[in-house]
């Protein structure tokens, strides 16, 4: 079975579900050494089988899928004021607002039966716990099992299910937070203090998540007890990536200043750029997964067909000026460089 420690460059791709997380970037990045990671999230299971099969024609070493863990979908009428709120955007868009799905559920069942029966290295979770029978599933076909934490709490919640690792997600990241609970309120405690945290209360391996782009930030996470580091955004601008153009003109440009954390384009707590769209609605979103996304997705994929970005999720880290336009596998190796410096001059 495959091991974190195993890896040559210790150091995770996010998985970036909705576009940025290409089967190009987890080829490259696992290519070059690291762990290349697949977004179940937002895919059909036909797309997914499609993508764990080109990742699988691209390279032979290790990779992850990551899967969103479903939970319950609030009642329909909890999104009414907000979809009446977005009516004027749809009407600008030209577009129509769906009815809210009660019954998404993201094809758990059948994303799962996916991953037994065609297995991959590495299965992660994120937005809650595995079932119990899950992890126990995935295991049995030879799947290292992954669940993405935010608090020590969690941890210890995850860690009693039989998970083989963790992924310790500090509030730093960009994109969804992995809280277990969506109503509770993002724990804001910096990602070393949570990393000490969690070490202190589980020996199992850690990933560390959460505004991290540089060899010195990797060599960080490691010195203070990581067995690797995981980085999203600053893949964003390498041409492996699915980002889109808007999107990655956005990463640079003046305007964009700053990160906020944001339920509005998804009814689930994410951090992401500043824009107009956070601007109008954010204190109107409702925490309301997965229906306020699926209300704004007309909306986003109208403002992507435009090159407007002001109407688009820009989840990033607070690091993300630190994104560059360079080959994932080139950007990864230079990553190590630069991380075996600082850990050999500590």
């Amino acid at each position: 079975m495959f091991d974190l420690s195993h890896l040559r460059i210790p150091i995770v791709q996010a998985p970036m579900a909705g576009g940025p997380g290409s089967v190009a970037l987890a080829v490259a990045v696992s290519r070059a050494g690291g762990l290349g990671t697949l977004a179940a999230g937002y895919k059909t299971p036909a797309q997914l089988a499609e993508q764990i099969a080109g990742v699988r024609a691209g390279t032979d070493a290790p990779f992850g899928v990551n899967v969103f863990v479903p939970q319950e979908v609030p009642h329909p009428d909890t999104v009414a004021p907000y979809r009446a709120e977005l009516t004027a955007d749809a009407e600008r868009r030209a577009v129509a607002l769906p009815e809210p799905d009660q019954g998404d559920t993201d094809s758990w069942d059948e994303k799962i039966a996916l991953l037994t029966q065609s297995p991959v290295p590495v299965v992660s979770f994120t937005f809650g716990a595995p079932p119990a029978e899950t992890v126990e599933a995935l295991q049995r076909v030879g799947s290292r099992v992954v669940a993405t934490v935010t608090t020590p709490a969690e941890a210890k919640e995850a860690a009693a299910l039989g998970v083989d690792a963790l992924c310790v997600q500090g509030p730093e990241a960009g994109g969804h937070r992995g809280t277990f609970d969506p109503y509770a309120e993002p724990d804001a405690t910096p990602l070393a203090e949570l990393l000490a945290a969690v070490a202190a209360g589980t020996r199992l391996p850690l990933i560390a998540a959460g505004g991290l782009a540089t060899g010195a930030d990797v060599a960080g996470v490691l010195n203070a007890g990581a067995t690797a580091a995981q980085l999203g955004t600053a893949y964003l601008r390498t041409p492996e990536a699915g980002t889109a153009a808007a999107y990655q003109e956005a990463l640079t440009r003046p305007e964009f200043d700053t990160t906020v954390v944001t339920r509005a384009f998804s009814g689930r707590y994410a951090r992401g750029l500043r824009n107009r769209f956070i601007e109008e609605h954010d204190a109107a979103a409702p925490v309301a997964y997965p229906l306020v996304n699926q209300l704004t997705k007309p909306l986003r994929a109208a403002a992507a067909a435009a090159g407007d970005a002001h109407g688009l999720s820009l989840w990033a880290g607070v690091n993300y000026r630190k994104a560059e336009c360079v080959p994932a596998g080139e950007l990864t190796e230079r990553l190590w460089a630069d991380a075996s410096a600082a850990l050999h001059r500590d």
